[in-house]
């Protein structure tokens, strides 16, 4: 009886702090990968997550009873959560895919919870403006051009050099990335990207009339995934791309951990990588950064203000024994959870998808998942949707994971299960007006 009198005579207050110190709003677009690992991690430790996204009439519960707000008007979804925070306070607020990390640093901001500038957001999402930061401060990134779509090619090509890559300036998973040889390769692909802008639905006219151009950088690739606490960065994870990534598109397969990368050039990506988020500005939360490496160096390729796309974030586990989505959640709160080391290795494959057309099935999944040190297949796309590979893609077919005692059985592990797997295309018959 003593506890549940203890229990009655507690200060409402006091219950409703301990509630809010616990509270954090997700915001997500519709249907992104990223909602239902961080609504999984949320639930193992805990945390009360509320969703704000456009998706009022959604199947799914966590969007349909969450906050509505309208990504194309900041100011109004502003005022939303606000509204929101005076009636249950939040201890942070995140943002889970590049369409909505502006927003929830501005939340933040007014809210006074860690946050990182709207400006470095910015920064971090746009790739052109990236570029033209990180050359100012000193950061080594390729030679990079941009180019107009509003305006004639020929004035604006003269003096780009080759081979280069085109990139939309805010796109994701290397969609819109194609690699040009020449004169001739560089305009058939700036019109490929520009069909593919044109149908995208980015929010802003500037990001569908723009492509940034750089000179290729070859060299081995790898993924790195941070966390940023008052500027200083840790680096969770390191994971090596073992396939060439030489284009002419640039298709993410394998990402492998831990890095077979030496001490001395994991130094150096840190100290690289941090001084890329110091020029954006970035000075809390995840990053997800992208870079090369060859005898001349680390060159970012990409520093986002975010986590990983897909469900790789599964991968952490292997070294922390958390999610990278339980990882933030806790450090978003201030309760760095206690890590624990792991021996051996373990791999994601992003299943590519091998051409366009319906797709009628998968055939081998069963055998892909016996095959020794897989974890785990996953197959997303369901039989009679659509697929489109790269560079159009938005997604993949799906994923595989694997553990094993080395990095080097998990990655030969995934390429064993890979080849287990035939996927069977309907070619797709577009309808024609009479």
């Amino acid at each position: 009886m003593a506890v549940a009198a203890a229990a009655v005579s507690r200060p409402i207050g006091e219950s409703f702090q301990n509630a809010a110190r616990r509270r954090v709003l997700l915001i997500a677009p519709h249907g992104s990968y990223r909602t239902a690992p961080f609504l999984a991690a949320a639930k193992i430790r805990g945390i009360e997550v509320l969703i704000a996204s456009e998706a009022k009439h959604s199947l799914v519960s966590a969007y349909a009873q969450g906050l509505h707000i309208d990504l194309d008007d900041p100011q109004a979804s502003l005022q939303t959560i606000l509204r929101e925070a005076q009636r249950q306070p939040f201890a942070a607020v995140l943002g889970c895919d590049d369409a909505s990390t502006e927003l929830a640093a501005l939340a933040a901001s007014k809210l006074g919870l860690p946050h990182n500038p709207t400006t470095a957001v910015r920064l971090a999402r746009r790739k052109d403006l990236a570029r033209e930061r990180l050359a100012q401060a000193g950061v080594p990134v390729p030679h990079h051009w941009r180019l107009d779509l509003t305006r004639a090619l020929a004035a604006q090509i003269e003096d780009i050099r080759f081979p280069c890559v085109l990139k939309p300036v805010a796109l994701a998973a290397s969609r819109g990335v194609i690699r040009a040889d020449n004169l001739n390769e560089l305009t058939h692909a700036a019109a490929r990207i520009q069909v593919l802008l044109a149908r995208t639905g980015l929010r802003k006219a500037q990001e569908r009339e723009t492509i940034l151009v750089e000179e290729f950088i070859p060299g081995f690739e790898v993924a790195v995934e941070g966390l940023l606490t008052h500027d200083e960065l840790e680096i969770l994870t390191i994971f090596d791309k073992p396939d060439p990534l030489n284009g002419p598109y640039f298709e993410e397969t394998y990402y492998i951990t831990p890095s077979r990368l030496d001490l001395p050039t994991q130094h150096a990506m840190h100290e690289t990588i941090s001084a890329a988020c110091t020029a954006y500005g970035l000075r809390e939360g995840p990053i997800h950064a992208e870079c090369r490496i060859n005898e001349r160096g680390v060159w970012i390729l990409e520093v986002a203000a975010r986590t990983i796309g897909g469900l790789c974030g599964r991968l952490l586990r292997f070294g922390t024994g958390c999610s990278l989505e339980e990882l933030v959640l806790m450090h978003s709160l201030g309760e760095p959870p206690e890590l624990q080391c792991e021996a051996g290795g373990a791999g994601v494959l992003m299943i590519p998808i091998p051409q366009a057309g319906i797709l009628r099935r998968v055939e081998g999944v069963l055998a892909a998942q016996k095959v020794p040190y897989i974890d785990e297949v996953v197959i997303h796309v369901r039989e009679g949707y659509e697929l489109v590979p790269l560079p159009e893609a938005a997604s993949y077919l799906g994923f595989i994971f694997a553990r094993a005692p080395s990095a080097a059985q998990a990655e030969a592990a995934l390429r064993a299960a890979h080849a287990c797997l035939h996927v069977v295309v309907m070619p797709l018959w577009k309808g024609v007006s009479l």
